[in-house]
């Protein structure tokens, strides 16, 4: 198979040999094109699905090289053989979850189309590295070529690793954890009378949660969305007939497991098993250059891979989802879909093992899905499940998953929408549709935090939501803590005078309970509210009041008195009480650093916003809302998109940050999906052509 680049602009045909033809065999006389809007957004148009994807790779590549050899470079369990022993962890687990032979055993199963758009996809991302060496890192270069098990133990380490086992792999839960918001609206409740959805995921702006934006289009497939770097899928996207998102749902579906040790083995039954036990010689990179082996013993049990061991016991880990092979063929089913059934057909088909899933359509159709291998287990709640098991009993061990039927779902309510803000399927509507008693105490946690609280309690009332309105909602910077305790808080104040308490008070009385870039008093309200405990509010969190609940502040005293403490904390560290969120608050990527709005969602706010100190005393955004999408199916389909950190992440390019001033100014711009208006913002056009 021969490469042929040709932009428009160039006079030169280069060609390089690849490998075996695509497709039939026949030989390909119409190239693909990708037209390369002003945000860096390819529009690939190609004359069949595996061409498609072998352009996806080669557009993947072409934004983001070095991070995607990065990538796959630790999905085959050698970053530390290319790049030192900063990788070491992350190579011993992908070796200790066997990654690379469970990569093998799922390219087996692709069904013969599914094997076909893989390969393209690796095709087109080896293609661009043979045609632009210049522009790849050259310590990445030796990760080169790609091969389809690369992309597969990617993605497996990706969603089941990371998302999904990444708590129990390490006991203990992230002080920062992936996110998301999202909304359907129904036609009863669109001022349009056309479904509409929103797209909001949360996700850290760095190496594996970065997303991808992309529009592929070939015969029966036209889809715009966004894919996690290095994956040959679209994970989010709409097409002219319906579109789907996602966000982190409280699954749990990887389990720790505490193992009692005895004479080398555990136990079991009452009786002792031995550690199945391998061992991985391991390179190393050393700084002068050389490489030391490392011969790494991994265990496991019959509960999963042993993770650990501590004051004589040992930890293993049980994951599902991590033999599923066909995650690829479901979404590009979904993607392809034309309507409710063919979706679903597509969903059932249960591929990804997490992942809440919502869904709009041309025709009206709403849904929220309670999405995942969910194990059965045969006793226990969620927190049971979500803590760690005894190992001891084999009952504990699950061997199969909740069908789709089985699964909390809701379609097309009475209410007119669905949500999820990373919250149990039991808030997904209001008023609520399911009941927790009708599925296994282990299914979900039951308590709904502030954001979600503030995501229902934007738009319950709303009985004709318009486009417009639809975007304000996602964009809201308001407090549902400043509008829940603010008011309890002024009035201990006047009950519990103190100078410094009123001086923090009068700011308090005129803030605008948002975290907008010009808000002041954001900052002192978020730090006081910081150090409230759930035992010091009146009413705690009440399932019979989910969306109004903890409220009141059981001791007032108390309350001013960590009001006095905060005060001087920010007056000392910022010079004044009234300092500005965007003052300190801020985005930076690149070279880009502008007022930032938006913050984290404990405080209930639904602009999420993570941030980090720096030593410059400002607080610089890592981490919330990465991509937003508002979506509306009409006759033809309508969509506002933004990227929060831009479209690619390779040095010098000029997409890296540079739709971090709309994000400022809480803007989003009309995704392309016309041919005539791409055109009209194109940046630049090339050709790609597989010959045989």
């Amino acid at each position: 198979m021969k490469q042929l680049l040709l932009p428009l602009k160039a006079f030169a045909l280069l060609a390089f040999i690849l490998g075996a033809a695509i497709g039939n065999g026949q030989a390909q006389n119409t190239p693909s094109e990708i037209i390369w809007d002003k945000y860096g957004v390819p529009h690939v148009y190609s004359q069949n699905t595996a061409e498609m994807y072998y352009a996806f790779g080669w557009a993947q590549m072409h934004n983001h090289a070095n991070l995607l050899l990065e990538l796959y470079g630790q999905a085959r369990g050698r970053a530390s053989e290319y790049w030192g022993d900063k990788y070491l962890d992350s190579d011993k687990q992908v070796h200790l979850f066997n990654l690379p032979v469970t990569a093998r055993k799922q390219y087996a199963q692709q069904p013969p189309e599914g094997k076909q758009h893989l390969d393209a996809f690796v095709r087109g991302v080896n293609a661009y590295a043979q045609m632009h060496p210049e522009a790849i890192d050259a310590a990445k270069k030796q990760v080169l070529p790609i091969t389809a098990y690369d992309v597969l133990a990617h993605s497996s380490r990706v969603i089941c690793l990371e998302f999904l086992g990444s708590d129990d792999i390490r006991a203990a839960v992230r002080e920062i954890t992936p996110g998301s918001n999202a909304y359907a609206i129904a036609p009863s409740r669109s001022a349009s009378k056309k479904a509409m959805l929103v797209t909001n995921p949360h996700l850290p702006w760095e190496d594996f949660f970065v997303f991808f934006e992309a529009h592929l289009s070939a015969p029966g497939f036209n889809a715009y969305g966004v894919s996690l770097v290095g994956q040959p899928i679209l994970n989010i996207a709409f097409n002219d007939h319906l579109g789907w998102t996602h966000t982190v749902n409280t699954i749990d579906a990887s389990d720790r497991y505490e193992l009692t040790l005895q004479n080398g083995g555990y136990l079991l039954d009452g009786k002792v098993q031995a550690f199945e036990k391998r061992t991985v010689p391991l390179k190393i990179r050393q700084a002068d250059g050389s490489v030391k082996t490392e011969n790494l013993v991994l265990a496991s049990s019959k509960h999963g891979p042993v993770v650990g061991e501590k004051n004589g016991k040992a930890y293993a880990v049980r994951i599902a989802g991590l033999e599923n092979g066909l995650l690829g063929t479901q979404y590009h089913k979904m993607a392809q879909a034309k309507n409710w059934q063919e979706f679903e057909a597509a969903i059932k088909m249960m591929q990804n093992p997490l992942f809440n899933i919502i869904y709009a359509d041309k025709a009206g159709n709403i849904l929220y899905l309670f999405n995942g291998n969910v194990p059965k287990r045969p006793e226990g709640d969620w927190a049971f499940w979500n803590g760690t098991v005894d190992g001891r009993s084999s009952k504990y061990i699950w061997n199969s998953y909740h069908r789709y039927e089985d699964l909390p779902k809701v379609f097309n309510p009475g209410t007119g929408f669905v949500q999820n803000a990373n919250d149990a399927p039991w808030t997904s509507t209001y008023p609520v549709a399911l009941k927790p008693a009708d599925f296994p105490a282990y299914m979900a946690p039951l308590e709904t935090q502030l954001r979600p609280q503030r995501a229902v309690n934007m738009l319950k009332d709303d009985t004709s939501i318009s486009f417009d309105e639809l975007v304000a909602y996602k964009m809201n910077t308001g407090m549902e803590a400043g509008d829940r305790f603010l008011d309890d808080l002024l009035k201990a104040v006047q009950k519990h005078p103190d100078p410094v308490a009123q001086r923090a008070a009068a700011v308090l009385q005129k803030w605008d309970r948002q975290t907008e870039a010009h808000s002041k008093g954001a900052i002192l309200f978020a730090r006081w509210f910081d150090k409230m405990r759930e035992d010091m509010f009146t009413t705690p969190w009440n399932p019979d009041q989910p969306f109004t609940t903890p409220d009141g502040l059981k001791d007032p005293q108390k309350a001013v008195a960590l009001l006095v403490t905060t005060a001087n904390e920010v007056e000392k560290r910022y010079g004044a009480l009234d300092v500005a969120w965007g003052e300190v608050y801020r985005f930076r990527v690149g070279d880009y650093n502008v007022p930032g709005n938006g913050a984290p969602g404990h405080y209930g706010v639904f602009r999420t916003m993570y941030y980090y100190s720096a030593d410059d005393n400002k607080e610089y955004a890592f981490h919330g809302d990465s991509y937003v999408a508002i979506t509306e199916f009409g006759d033809k389909v309508r969509a506002q998109v933004l990227l929060s950190y831009g479209n690619a992440t390779q040095p010098g390019s000029k997409h890296r940050g540079d739709q971090l001033q709309l994000l400022s100014e809480k803007k989003l711009r009309p995704a392309l999906l016309e041919k005539q208006e791409i055109l009209k913002n194109m940046e630049k056009r090339e050709q790609l052509q597989m010959n045989q």
